[in-house]
């Protein structure tokens, strides 16, 4: 199956090629009960992280830097994200969830991104 994204100038062109790049990875990466996605969202100020169940349609487990128990916290942002990390590998584990494929949502792994899957792996959470 064939998708179009449409070609657009400046910061503009940022948000499609990484949209093309994450349409990309998700053909080869989708959620299992046994293996549910651990998917990434990243703003210039947030960090996003949910573990979904594709074929059920259902997120487990969800942690957010907007939470409260993160919000207050000082740090770059490379510390929020590890943050984030721990508690959504913390609150997927509660699910009963021990294994996730990951989803880096068309962005390079490397920063934020591999901070917020290095914390999650130190969670206990297996990749």
């Amino acid at each position: 199956m064939a998708y179009g994204v449409k070609i657009a100038k400046g910061d503009a062109y940022k948000r499609v090629a990484r949209k093309r790049r994450h349409i990309r990875v998700r053909k080869a990466v989708s959620g299992t009960p046994e293996r549910p996605r651990l998917v990434v969202t990243r703003s210039n100020r947030h960090m996003v992280a949910q573990v979904i169940d594709d074929l059920a349609g259902h997120t487990l487990a969800s942690a957010s830097s907007m939470d409260a128990s993160i919000r207050g916290n000082e740090g770059d942002k490379s510390a929020v994200a590890q943050k984030v990390g721990a508690l959504v590998a913390e609150r997927a584990k509660a699910a009963g969830v021990e294994a996730v494929v990951f989803d880096r949502g068309g962005n390079r792994y490397a920063g934020r991104i591999a901070a917020l899957a290095d914390a999650a792996r130190e969670a206990g959470l297996k990749f």
